[in-house]
Formats: structure tokens, sequence, C-alpha cells
């Protein structure tokens, strides 16, 4: 009965005509999008946020917005306002998503269609014997005469250079194509009512931000930070009911259900003072929609970003610790140079980071891991990368540590070091560069991972929980696992996990710090 109330929720529809039509949850962002939208003070915005955060749906609904389709806001925020809905203006909607491509001839093949799409859709004539930034400027012309200034949309300004990183002189080469694109708003800034662009990284040196000086970039707004993604409040007031079916379906308490939900997927912050912190989207949707009686990793199944997947491979990625990067300044967050992309910027900007704390004093930012959701699939990508893998063979090894199949799993890891690549400061890779590497492996495979943990007797290397059991590890180079696990008895690291109502295990590890391979491992199960 209780089901029968509530709304369908859409699993992945960014058409917001069509997603209201369907009468499925839509959470009201309206009030923020009017506050955009009659700003006194700019008209010209850009947005950057993670991909799979609404950013689409927003575009769609501004348009609806522009176009003056009131049937299809009723009961929302907007409705409250003095919107005038009989001012209907053109809208130039460009999804650059459509023309983006790894190689420069198919990108210069699909922009002049995604160009027409756009300007055919505003009720402009495409002119195939012009370009397509000549096309562009002239509908701006032609349709600020008809006395109707227009509206311009653009959605993933930077997929196309995104999608080419993988070899910069193609990037680049997309990168110069479209700056005779954006600097057609250049001159035309008087003819245009209300510009939108969104992304999810910030190319400081494509055109649009040299030549649009009145671009008003609200990524870091206070203003607009909850504006995309969403809050604790939003989660009561439009999911209470379907938190609460799944959550009789998980068969768990209420406290312990939202408290899961709230570790997979709340962490992100686009404050630069204190505020809350919001839920990914995405993952909230689907796992409100299925229902399932475990908590899935919606943000792998939603694939990787091409920008971060074609930047990894060229990154010194295990000399970086994401948990807490620190003195981040802005310039860390945005990328310039093509070719030499700042760590922390490329994983801020896929949403693998998030703001954790911000000094105003110095404009400085402090960079963490948002929730565990995206560090298993952070983990478990870097563990594939760091032994030039995919993932499947993780998580056999993952397989091997939960059935205490130590053979196996010592095989495992002997695979895993055998590719690893270290941190390039490190000339003698110490315990914690291998520790790093066994972290990401773990992470990845659903295991919750503490590294340096203090006690009494000393620091224990990496602390492992899983339901399956408890794993405490200690590594050492050059000196065999004997004395790993000698430490771990005479400093007594299992002793705070004897009482843990499940198996307990320590494990000694052993690295050659020439080779810098896996030499071999010990493990004795703990009488709790």
């Amino acid at each position: 009965m209780l089901i029968s109330r509530m709304k369908p929720i859409s699993k992945n529809n960014c058409d917001f005509p069509s997603l209201r039509k369907s009468g499925c949850l839509y959470v009201d962002k309206t009030a923020w999008f009017y506050r955009m939208a009659t700003d006194p003070q700019a008209s010209f915005f850009f947005l950057a946020r993670p991909r799979r955060f609404g950013k689409s749906l927003m575009i769609s609904t501004l348009e609806a917005m522009f176009q003056g389709r009131r049937e299809f806001f009723e009961g929302l925020a907007i409705m409250d306002t003095d919107w005038d809905w009989k001012k209907k203006y053109p809208v130039i909607h460009l999804n650059m998503g459509m023309c983006a491509a790894s190689d420069f001839d198919t990108f210069a093949q699909n922009l002049p269609d995604c160009m027409e799409a756009a300007l055919v859709g505003a009720g402009v004539k495409y002119d195939k014997k012009k370009t397509p930034s000549a096309n562009f400027g002239k509908a701006i012309d032609a349709l600020a005469a008809k006395g109707k200034p227009p509206v311009i949309l653009i959605d993933e300004y930077d997929d196309p250079v995104a999608k080419a990183l993988k070899n910069p002189d193609v990037a680049e080469r997309v990168r110069d194509a479209l700056s005779p694109i954006y600097g057609q708003m250049k001159d035309r800034s008087g003819k245009i009512r209300f510009l939108m662009i969104t992304g999810v990284s910030k190319f400081t040196k494509l055109s649009v931000f040299s030549a649009l000086s009145s671009l008003v970039d609200i990524s870091f707004d206070d203003d607009y930070a909850s504006m995309l993604g969403y809050t604790e409040d939003e989660l009561d007031r439009y999911f209470s009911e379907h938190m609460e079916a799944h959550r009789m379906v998980m068969g768990m308490t209420a406290e312990a259900y939202r408290a899961e939900i709230r570790r997979l997927y709340n962490g992100y912050r686009f404050w630069l003072d204190d505020g809350e912190k919001v839920y990914n989207p995405v993952s909230i949707n689907l796992t409100m929609a299925n229902r399932r009686k475990r908590f899935e990793l919606y943000w792998a199944e939603t694939g990787k970003a091409s920008f971060l997947m074609n930047m990894l491979k060229r990154g010194d990625m295990l000399a970086v610790d994401p948990e807490k990067l620190r003195n981040m300044t802005r310039t860390n967050l945005d990328v310039s140079d093509l070719r030499r992309f700042p760590v922390a910027g490329m994983l801020y900007q896929t949403g693998y980071l998030t703001i954790l704390d911000y000094n105003g004093t110095t404009d400085r930012f402090t960079l963490g891991i948002p929730d565990d959701e995206v560090r298993q699939d952070f983990s478990c990508l870097m563990s594939g990368l760091v032994a030039d893998r995919d993932t499947a063979w993780a998580f056999e090894i993952g397989g091997h540590l939960q059935s205490a199949e130590w053979p196996e799993f010592f095989e495992g890891l002997a695979a895993l070091y055998a590719g690893a690549v270290y941190g390039s400061t490190e000339g003698k890779p110490h315990e914690l560069s291998y520790a790093r590497c066994l972290k990401f492996l773990l992470q990845g495979q659903g295991f919750r991972v503490e590294q340096e943990v203090p006690h009494a007797g000393g620091r224990t290397d990496i602390v492992a929980d899983h339901p399956c059991g408890t794993y405490i590890f200690e590594l050492k180079v050059n000196k065999p696992p004997k004395v790993a696990m000698s430490q771990i008895q005479r400093k007594k690291y299992a002793a705070p996990y004897r009482t843990a109502g499940k198996p307990v295990w320590t494990v000694g590890l052993s690295f050659d710090g020439k080779t810098r391979q896996f030499k071999g491992g010990i493990a004795e199960k703990l009488k709790t």
C-alpha cells in the first residue's frame, strides 16, 4: 500500500518535459533557476559539476522555462514567483556531447550536425555552405533582429576536448576548432538574453573564458552550492516513502539504513564557506528505483569520465594520497595546459574529490574523496592501473581474501606488485608505498580500510574490515614476513578486534626493496 502512493522514479531521464509528462518524481530546483534567470547583475553563467549530477536536466528545465511552457511547471516553486510565462524566447540548445570524438576528423564531421540541430531547434535555417561558427553568429543576429534575443544553453561544452585528451595534439586541434564558435558570442553579448554553459571541467584557455568577460563562474558560489545534487532535507521531502519501502526490503532499522546511504552516497561539498553536503542524485535515484536487497555502487555502473580515463594513464597517481589533499589552489583545480594536468584538478573535476575544507584567508582548499561509493570505485580503478590489468582480476584477489584462500591471495599480490609503478619522488619506496597499493586493492573490493591505525602498541599498517572478517596487515621491506607477524603479536595490534564477532586474521607481508616485488606472506587466524 505504501508503494501505490509513490511517484515513479526515473532512472536516467534528462528531458524535463517528458519527465513531467510521465508523472515521475522531480526534485524541485526551479527556485535556483529563477534566481539565475532574473539576476539583475549577470545573465551569462558557467557551472562545472561531476558527471551524473543533473546538469543536462537543468539545461532541459531552463529551456522549457524560457520557451514559456508553463504546463510543465504546475506545483513547482517557480509558480510562486513573478516569472512572465508570456515572454517566450528562442533557445539555442547546443549539446556538445553529440560531436565529441577521439579523433579530429570524426569531430569535424559531427560538429556541423551538432550545430545544425541546435539552430533548427531555435527556428533558424542552417546554411551548409557556411562554417558552424558562421552559422552560429548569423543565428544570434537574426533572432535578435526579430526582437527576441536568444537564450543559449551549452551542455557538455568540454566533452569534445575531453574525449580527445588521449592525444594532446588532437585535443589542442579540437580546442582551436571550438574557439571560433564561442568567439561568436564575444561581440554579441547585448543580443543574448541568457547564457548557461555546463561541463565537468574548466579548460581555462578555451576561448569562451577569455572572450566573455561577463561570464560568471558559479561553480564555487555558495548561493548555488546545492542547486544540483540532493540535500538531506530534499531526501526527506521527496524520498521518505521510497526510503521506507527500500528499508523494509533491506530488513534494516531506520537509523542504520539512513546511516548507510549517507556513508555511500553523501559527501559532495561545493560551498567555500561551511555548508551542507549533497548526495549524488543518480545514485539515489537508482537506489530507490531498483530497491534491491543490497546497496549497489551506481557510480561505477554509470561509466567512467573519458577525461579521467585518458589522463590517469599519463599521471603519477601513486604519488598522491586522495584521502586528504591540503593547500590546493584554484590553479590546481583548473586546466590550462592540455599536456600537463594537475592531478588534484583532474580528480576534483571528475567527481573523485570534493571540498573538505576551505581557508578564505589563503584561498586554499583541502580536498578528499566524498563518499564510500566513489572511494571503492576509485580504488578499484587504481589497483587495475597499478597492475596494468582490467578490474576483473582484482575481484578474484578480493574473493580469495574473503574466503581465506591464502596461497591464491598471495599469488594475486605478486601479480599486483609485479607491474606497480611507485611515486616519482620515491627513489627508495618505503612501507607506505606498498601499503598504498594494497589499500587501493582492498577498498576496491568493498573492504573498509584504515591505514596507519594508532593504538597503545604503536601503529598498524593496515586494518581491513569486511563482513567476512577483519584483517590486520603489517608490511616489511627487506625482512621476512615472520618479522612482520612477530611485531603484530608483540605489540598486540589485534587486541582491539578480539570481540568483533567475526574471524580476525593477522597477515605479515614482505617486499624486496631492490626489485620492489612482493616476496611472500603468512597469515594466522586469531582465536576470538
